[in-house]
């Protein structure tokens, strides 16, 4: 068994427990269970961390940024911290892939995609946000910016598939959070945006591992 299966069976049972809580409204499992998850893809990425490593120190930066995140969307009024966190954590992926392969190499042509989805989803989410309109288009725009830059890297060949996958999840999961706190609040919201986000984390610490 890899050495890192355990952090990945924590993760998975921590998940869990919390879309258990979240689905009976005990908000007590959420707050044990949700934090102990995201510590668990933090220490995966702690323990595949081998410096000197430019790219590993933004990954692992990353992942604390996002269990910040996590915590700040647990309180009734994180939604402003926790969004600037998670941008911050964004932000580390994209210098973490800047450091495997320099922005201007990114191909121009892999950026399609992912921005006519933002633009997409920013269309149906606009007539929802009310005063978070100016922080939630800079949020897209950098976690935009973040999911090309794994896609580039790794169509660079520079790093495996697992940068790009989690990178990808990631930003689904952040569509789950935005229906979930603009547009409607519903369990499904969080049963099919949790497991995404947190095997998204994984993967992105997995790049990690050689």
């Amino acid at each position: 068994m890899p050495a890192w299966w355990p952090y990945a069976l924590v993760v998975v049972a921590g998940v869990t427990a919390t879309l258990a809580g979240e689905g009976t409204g005990r908000r007590a499992v959420v707050y044990v269970f949700k934090p102990l998850a995201s510590a668990a893809f933090v220490a995966l990425g702690w323990s595949l961390y081998a410096p000197p490593n430019p790219f590993g120190a933004w990954i692992v930066i990353g992942l604390l940024l996002s269990l910040v995140g996590d915590v700040c969307l647990m309180l009734p009024s994180g939604l402003r911290p926790g969004l600037v966190s998670f941008l911050a954590a964004h932000v580390a992926y994209v210098a973490g892939f800047h450091t495997v392969t320099p922005v201007h190499a990114w191909p121009f042509a892999l950026a399609v995609p992912f921005v006519a989805a933002s633009v997409i989803v920013a269309r149906w989410l606009w007539p929802h946000l009310g005063a978070m309109k100016a922080p939630v288009a800079a949020y897209m725009a950098v976690i935009t910016v973040m999911v090309w830059g794994a896609a580039s890297v790794f169509a660079a060949g520079r790093i495996g598939w697992q940068a790009a996958a989690g990178a990808l999840l990631f930003y689904l999961s952040d569509v789950s959070v935005a229906r979930d706190r603009f547009v409607r609040r519903a369990f499904v919201n969080r049963a099919w945006g949790l497991p995404a986000y947190y095997a998204g984390q994984v993967l992105l610490a997995l790049s990690m591992a050689r």
